[in-house]
């Protein structure tokens, strides 16, 4: 992530620095996900509030109060249509549940994972940690299936059981799958609250560009981190990195290799000087109710609520490519090659011999992953057998598309990795 945010104007060229505590950015920006109503959000919170209040103060793993939390979240995400499982298991002499729900469709070679816990510690009602990531995602997720998308990957929300007692639901969760569904896990985003009183504007470092902790997450983890860095740089609100340290439910995702992102807003740990200059506030615990009884819905940022709960959808629709990512176009559909590239890295398709061509039109259409900047290139091999570029796009986004007018010979295409990595799908035809 950058630390320092410059923000353009778009209509003229000059940049102006973005002043700490700003909350507009110079530019309009457009979020590739819906405004999720903050009301909706907090309409869910005080239904797990009302619930602690039923079932002794406290939706802990193992009472009352989290089965009636994973009641009331199923039964919104069944009304939706969504495909539920209320998975049970034992900790502690206890029984806890994970509950995970699948949209319909989608790649699910190609899963794209949004979760956080539903549980909470017995001394409280646990509304910011963690009823404001449950229940920020479950809104997300029924604007999702409201929306009548079929994102092009597989989508999957999970509100996992006993985090408070060390990650044990997720944990459960990711051992118990097999290789091969861990490999078809794209990506997973994790969100552990995400409204605290005090907040700060945190993001898993992805990249470990703060270069401190425990190091970088899984390949792809920075570009999760991006998509969450451009939508809080596109409202006008700075970031800083927070260290993948193991204590919420990416934990058991990274140690497999699944790349990983999030947000949060601050638990215990008191705000710097630097950071209430960078973001208002005091320089008090972020959280003051943490593992409290006053952890109740006094205890929220609505204003970080709203932003998160828009952070949240403008990744889940980037990452999992909903409504505005479509498909190679026909034209180039006839041949599709496939691959996974690290940063600066190139692959030969559909192989480095290549195809032979009459004179024809010839098409390609390159969908990498998001975030990164992937370019294509079409070679012609001469009668030396030597390759040359007759054709390039270069853009700086993950897309390109190129169609050239060939005369008869051998050609390939080259896929390159100028920044970021992962997965590609490459069409093509000759006409």
């Amino acid at each position: 992530m950058r630390m320092i945010r410059l923000v353009c104007l778009t209509t003229a060229l000059t940049c102006s620095l973005l002043l700490p505590g700003a909350t507009t950015p110079a530019h309009a920006f457009e979020s590739n996900g819906p405004d999720i109503a903050v009301g909706n959000v907090t309409a869910h919170l005080q239904a797990l509030s009302d619930i602690a209040a039923a079932n002794g103060g406290n939706r802990a793993h193992g009472t009352s109060g989290h089965n009636a939390s994973v009641d009331y979240v199923k039964g919104k995400l069944d009304a939706a249509g969504y495909t539920t499982q209320k998975v049970a298991f034992t900790y502690n002499g206890k029984t806890g549940y994970n509950l995970i729900a699948d949209l319909p469709g989608g790649d699910t070679t190609n899963t794209v994972m949004v979760g956080g816990h539903l549980d909470g510690v017995s001394s409280g009602p646990g509304i910011n940690d963690n009823g404001s990531g449950s229940a920020a995602i479950l809104e997300v997720a029924l604007r999702l299936a409201a929306s009548g998308e079929t994102p092009t990957k597989h989508v999957r929300f999970a509100w996992w059981g006993a985090e408070e007692l060390g990650l044990i639901g997720s944990t459960r969760y990711v051992q118990g799958l097999t290789t091969t569904q861990r490999s078809q896990i794209d990506s997973y985003y994790n969100f552990d609250m995400v409204a605290s009183p005090n907040p700060g504007y945190f993001l898993y470092d992805g990249d470990n560009s703060d270069g401190t902790g425990s190091g970088p997450g899984p390949t792809g983890s920075a570009q999760l981190e991006q998509v969450l860095g451009d939508y809080f740089t596109g409202i006008g609100v700075p970031t800083r990195g927070t260290d993948f340290d193991g204590r919420s439910d990416y934990g058991p995702f990274i140690q497999y290799g699944i790349p990983a992102g999030g947000t949060f807003t601050g638990a215990e740990s008191r705000k710097t000087a630097a950071q209430v200059q960078l973001w208002g506030g005091t320089t008090t615990a972020h959280d003051p109710c943490y593992h409290s009884s006053c952890d109740t819905m006094a205890n929220l940022s609505t204003t970080a609520l709203d932003r998160n709960a828009d952070a949240i959808a403008h990744a889940v629709w980037t990452v999992a490519q909903v409504g505005d990512v479509t498909p190679p176009p026909a034209a180039c559909a006839e041949h599709t090659g496939t691959g996974t590239l690290a940063s600066r890295a190139t692959s030969y398709q559909p192989s480095s011999t290549g195809f032979a061509a009459a004179a024809a039109t010839i098409r390609g259409c390159l969908d990498g992953p998001t975030g990164t900047d992937f370019d294509l290139y079409l070679q012609r091999r001469s009668s030396t057998g030597t390759w040359s570029n007759v054709a390039a796009s270069e853009s700086s986004g993950a897309d390109e598309e190129i169609s050239y007018t060939a005369t008869a010979g051998t050609y390939r295409w080259r896929v390159y990795a100028y920044s970021g990595s992962g997965a590609f799908t490459l069409g093509y035809d000759v006409e």
